[in-house]
């Protein structure tokens, strides 16, 4: 329909409405007709309500509050979101292992060293959203146990134990260009399991708590922060403790949980705003060796020794329940944001794991099926 001829007005107005205040010219231009022809239109999206389309496959992208039904499956479905985060599996590494340390973000993660078979392990593997690789570059010291924080491909590796029986407490630091492993000037504070502000970067890091050296048995409340050159220590966490969960940046983080001795787990948390600690509201699970990921206002807290599932997010006021992770595990490597996150392996019992889960948080687009029975 190029144009309208004959009309009655030279406008028609939103909603139908004639403009004729212009007096009668015979011709409406077709610039001034919404939807001016609707010829090669065969069918109509289940939006448009006259019915439920019927598909083969799930549309994909779906638009929200789309209904249809998968004569396939012979389901009915809905696009909508959650209401609570949820994970999903995820590629499998190539290295069972445990213990880690990790950067980057769901789509782009990197872990590296940690406890494998055997001892512990150097290697390195990316995660492409969908799988692992195993890159050619190795960490300098092999280790487990360690703090990490930045990108796929400018991250940072620094403490933990070079030994199978907490006897090697290091201090030692190095970073990751995508390329290749550069030993960088250590830490202050010899330590294993130091909590890292996991969304920190390669050159603006926090480091915080730990165990201490000789054997790991007594902990650290100690803090330092690198600017890229050097650590310098900051003021101490309120509560002394090891193998602690981060999330956050050097200026603005989040310790969680950990160990404190003689061997207490707990669920505290405690702040950090570029000066000083400040504990806030506990966590509704204790947790040691888990794994937290997010800013300091909306984290997550997931897995845990001796293999909690249970997942819960931080929203800067209050601790919620989310869903629970399907693989048992601790030491495991996470990275991302409240709303896409990752972990990667971790001790399973009976042995490490090469699982990977994503983790979707509240809001995310999700595909129901409708229960009609």
């Amino acid at each position: 329909m190029g144009v309208i001829t004959r009309g009655i007005a030279n406008n028609i107005l939103s909603g139908g409405t004639i403009d004729a205040t212009d007096g009668l010219s015979g011709t409406v231009s077709a610039s001034n007709i919404t939807d001016s022809s609707i010829s090669s239109v065969t069918a109509f999206p289940a939006a448009a309500g006259d019915f439920i389309q019927s598909t083969a496959s799930d549309p994909s992208p779906a638009t929200i509050g789309d209904v249809w039904y998968n004569n396939a499956t012979y389901a009915f479905k809905l696009a909508t979101v959650t209401t609570s985060g949820t994970w999903a599996s995820g590629g499998n590494a190539n290295t069972a292992r445990g213990q880690l340390g990790s950067a980057g973000i769901q789509t782009a993660t990197l872990i590296f060293g940690g406890e494998a078979p055997g001892g512990n392990s150097n290697v390195t593997e990316s995660y492409n959203g969908t799988s692992w690789t195993t890159v050619p570059a190795t960490m300098n010291t092999t280790r487990r146990q360690l703090g990490g924080v930045g990108t796929q491909t400018a991250a940072l590796g620094f403490g933990g134990d070079t030994s199978t029986g907490s006897t090697g407490q290091t201090a030692s630091s190095e970073s990751y260009n995508g390329t290749s492993w550069t030993s960088t000037p250590s830490m202050n504070t010899t330590r294993q399991g130091p909590g890292p502000a996991q969304n920190g970067t390669q050159t603006a890091a926090l480091a915080f708590g730990g165990a201490l050296p000789p054997g790991g048995n007594s902990t650290s409340s100690a803090s330092e922060s690198w600017n890229g050159t050097s650590w310098t220590s900051t003021p101490s966490l309120n509560t002394s403790r090891r193998f602690m969960l981060g999330a956050g940046t050097n200026t603005a983080a989040l310790g969680m949980g950990g160990n404190t001795q003689p061997d207490a787990t707990v669920a505290t948390v405690e702040s950090w705003n570029g000066t000083s600690w400040t504990t806030g509201t506990s966590m509704s699970n204790v947790r040691t060796q888990g794994s937290g990921f997010g800013t300091q206002t909306l984290a997550i807290a997931c897995a845990a020794f001796p293999g909690k599932t249970q997942t819960e997010l931080w929203n800067g006021s209050s601790w919620t329940a989310q869903g629970a992770l399907a693989t048992s595990a601790y030491g495991r490597g996470g990275a991302g944001t409240s709303s896409d996150g990752i972990v990667g392996v971790g001790v399973a019992p009976g042995g490490n794991t090469t699982a990977t889960e994503e983790y979707s948080g509240p809001g995310s687009p999700v595909t129901k099926t409708i229960t009609t029975s």
